[in-house]
């Protein structure tokens, strides 16, 4: 039994909620009454439901964002017909911003928007005694993490084992970029190193070896960044894994120099580049240095192991498809292992919203929100960069397809519009950019590259292979066999680093 329970809906099982960690680590005299109940968007919302009221709780806290907004309205809705008494209060990004209209904040008794962690603690106390305040919708003031309690404690063993570790340095942006909700959360604060180091050490001490950081910039602070670098460095040991969101244009050399001692795989650096159109980067509010920037991704690249995923995003108002294929193309020259192709999505509270008339955005009222059409890009384009980017995600991000996935624009002056011609190939034989099988996908990329392209199939069978091996495979697919001559070079199985995330490790080998 708990008097508070909290609980939000997760993508999937791997993801831990930070968020509620956080809130439950500053419950104060209440947390002996709390407890945190985790689900994934797979489940039942009634059996959600059972579970939930079997802890018969009189307050129960729900995490919403914007991958779990409709189940848990179905969830909330349920809980309410059956016990009425128990009450509701909501928190998250999804429902900070925009809230009135929306039903899962009807349904509930109080919405908390911004940083919940004190003031989830405040509400609670005031619930619990009697006292319920009168608004439903309450603005929480910016904490201070000189008055929070970190929440590393609650992860459990079985997060350590099974589960994303998540961490912060920071909250908060300087940059203003019109699509994202950091732009909105002014101004950064940074974890006080001392506590933060002694947390990690304590995770390190628990056998956790990765650790993905959550800070929007996170090499904003070069001092904060670096000691954190040093202090993993120091400690770095065989399957270690760290993950960092970096701002791509500043990487000065105190920062470089940590980064090149770390062995190949051990950092992710996620860097959003978003557009490489400077008219649509001023138009957007987003600054950044292009020369620097691809400066700093060749420096990664040629004189480090950091597995850079860089980011682009579609559909930006002013940015037609000529500019978006040039700038992939030029990202491409840059050999990230990853690009990820996102498309522009209308978050709610957002400053995008401005451009809606002028640029004729038409975006999907259910999440994610997606941009359907604009002025320079019609809703069939717009279908066609979406099986892009699957397409992408299947074949150039995976890692399965390493050596393979240049063939598809080996001799052609544009990488996008060679896989854009793959894309619409790919599409017309299948009918479905989900569920197709690794062994099918290599045997219609053979089928493209040998009729389609015209390479030779003695060239593209001997890739492939190399490429299904690099996974640690060894049952040779039968299309291949007839291509496959002794004298064609045959890949022995690869060495595997240790206990990295099995996309990065195929793209070291």
């Amino acid at each position: 039994m708990a008097d508070i329970v909290l609980t939000t809906l997760n993508a999937k099982y791997i993801h831990a909620a930070f968020g509620l960690r956080y809130l439950l680590a500053n419950l104060g005299p209440l947390k002996p009454s709390a407890c945190l109940l985790e689900f994934d968007i797979n489940q039942r919302p009634t059996d959600i439901v059972e579970i939930l009221l079997a802890r018969n709780p009189k307050i129960i806290g729900f995490g919403i964002y914007i991958w779990n907004g409709a189940p848990a309205t179905e969830v909330v809705a349920t809980i309410k017909r059956l016990r009425p008494d128990i009450t509701i209060i909501l928190g998250g990004p999804e429902v900070s911003y925009e809230a009135e209209t929306q039903p899962i904040v009807q349904l509930a008794d109080y919405v908390i928007t911004g940083e919940a962690d004190l003031k989830f603690a405040e509400l609670c106390r005031q619930v619990l005694s009697g006292e319920k305040p009168a608004a439903k919708i309450i603005p929480a003031e910016l904490p201070n993490f000189d008055q929070l309690a970190l929440p590393y404690d609650l992860y459990n063993e079985q997060d350590v084992a099974n589960r994303i570790i998540y961490v912060e340095a920071s909250r908060g942006c300087p940059f203003s970029c019109e699509f994202c909700l950091s732009s909105l959360d002014i101004p950064v604060r940074q974890v006080p190193l001392p506590r933060l180091l002694d947390a990690l050490q304590s995770l390190l001490e628990r056998g956790v070896k990765h650790f993905k950081f959550v800070d929007r910039t996170f090499n904003l602070n070069l001092t904060i960044s670096k000691a954190i670098l040093e202090f993993f460095l120091e400690r770095y040991q065989p399957g270690h894994f760290f993950h960092f969101e970096m701002v791509p244009d500043r990487l000065p050399d105190q920062l470089r120099e940590v980064i090149a001692k770390f062995p190949p795989g051990a950092l992710q650096f996620e860097v959003g580049i978003q557009t490489f159109n400077e008219e649509v980067g001023q138009l957007i509010k987003r600054r950044q240095n292009y020369a620097r920037l691809e400066e700093n991704l060749r420096f990664l690249r040629n004189q480090t192991g950091v597995h850079i995923h860089a980011d682009l995003i579609a559909g930006l108002p002013g940015e037609s498809l000529e500019s978006f294929a040039a700038g992939f193309d030029r990202l491409v020259a840059l050999s990230p292992q990853e690009i990820q192709v996102g498309i522009l999505k209308r978050l709610r509270g957002t400053p995008i919203v401005r451009h809606e008339a002028d640029w004729q955005m038409v975006y999907n009222l259910h999440p994610p929100y997606e941009i359907l059409q604009n002025r320079l890009l019609d809703f069939a384009t717009l279908q066609n960069l979406r099986r892009f980017a699957r397409y992408w995600d299947l074949v150039g991000n995976s890692g399965n397809f390493v050596e393979t996935t240049p063939l598809l624009w080996q001799g052609q002056p544009s990488p996008f519009w060679s896989f854009m011609r793959w894309t619409d190939w790919l599409y017309t034989r299948t009918g479905r950019t989900e569920s197709i099988a690794l062994v099918r996908l290599m045997e219609l990329l053979f089928e493209f590259l040998t009729q389609e392209s015209n390479l030779y199939p003695q060239e593209v069978a001997p890739t492939l292979w190399r490429d299904y091996q690099r996974g640690g495979r060894h049952d040779k697919p039968a299309f291949l066999k007839t291509f496959l001559l002794p004298e064609a070079p045959v890949a022995t199985q690869p060495r595997k680093p240790l206990a990295l995330p099995k996309r990065q490790a195929r793209h070291l080998v």
